[in-house]
């Protein structure tokens, strides 16, 4: 305790947690649900989270700040390699480092792999046995004695990111190791991500939901101007760029009807993000090569020659 003259005041406690697993575990549910804010997009489609997303969360006078990262598997293109290699600089950089398996899919040799390399650099993780919710408490016991077997397994939580059963014991734990250290974040502040890039994942995040099976996962979306009028309305201009012709004729729809179903619906998610009136103005184009773009991998922070 710091003693501020009449009153004393708890010293301040700070961690980085990164949040790992494999692609579709539940790492961004989990990061929303904290957080009590959609910061990380969600959809049915395998590696949606592409960059780091930071989650701030405060209890009394520790901060923990939540690193959602991209899923871990094998990656073959230059995006996929830059993701995975940035999901692993976050959890060897984090203080604390938990790891989400989807319990619908169980053990896998992917999940043994992930661990084997937690065992390898001695780090110890903390499990999340996420979506509880769809699986019978017997399978959930055999997961448990798997990751106990392992040497880096700190402790085990069973929870539900989507319901929220289970994720205040975890937080707990996590806010108990957390060490003495002055606060990385204002008090008011969610997120270290600018306005413009929520606003570009909302609408990718539509695009995936609305589309899911018809579209594959190569696809953008890019802002091309952003302006505040006169009457504090926002007016947005965005580009989703996808590879092929098929694809554009598929986001674009019949008669235009549904790029301008994906634009109302990001336009009324995006206006509760800004609190403010917003004209969405949203284009599709082809390019082949944006996943190769360097300039799109400085953007979300991530490596271009991994």
């Amino acid at each position: 305790m710091i003693d501020g003259g009449d009153l004393l005041v708890p010293k301040q406690k700070f961690a980085v947690v990164a949040l790992v697993g494999a692609p579709n575990s539940g790492k961004s549910t989990l990061i929303n649900r904290i957080v009590g804010a959609k910061l990380s997009i969600v959809s049915p489609k395998v590696q949606t989270t592409r960059n780091r997303i930071l989650g701030v969360f405060l209890k009394g006078p520790v901060q923990l700040v939540f690193v959602d990262t991209p899923g871990l598997f094998q990656p073959k293109k230059r995006l996929q390699r830059a993701m995975v290699e940035s999901a692993w600089s976050s959890a060897w950089d984090a203080d604390q480092v938990v790891f989400l398996l989807d319990s619908s899919v169980g053990i896998t040799d992917s999940t043994r792999s992930i661990m084997e390399e937690f065992v390898r650099k001695a780090r110890p993780v903390t499990i999340a046995l996420n979506k509880t919710d769809l699986v019978h408490p017997t399978r959930l016991l055999g997961d448990a004695d798997f990751f106990s077997s392992t040497k880096m397994c700190s402790e085990i939580f069973m929870i539900s990111a989507l319901t929220g059963d289970g994720t205040q014991d975890l937080v707990d734990s996590l806010i108990l190791k957390a060490k003495d250290g002055p606060w990385h974040y204002p008090e008011n502040q969610l997120t270290d991500l600018p306005l413009r890039y929520l606003a570009e994942e909302i609408t990718r995040e539509v695009l995936f939901l609305q589309l899911q099976q018809e579209l594959p996962y190569s696809c953008m979306v890019e802002t091309n101007s952003w302006r505040t009028l006169g009457d504090k309305s926002v007016r947005i201009s965005q580009t989703i760029c996808v590879e092929r012709e098929s694809h554009k004729l598929i986001v674009v729809g019949r008669n235009g009807d549904r790029i301008k179903s994906i634009s109302k619906t990001a336009r009324k998610q995006i206006e509760k993000l800004l609190e403010a009136k917003i004209h969405l103005f949203v284009s599709v184009k082809i390019d082949k090569g944006w996943g190769d773009r360097k300039d799109y991998f400085q953007s979300l922070g991530l490596k271009y020659d991994v």
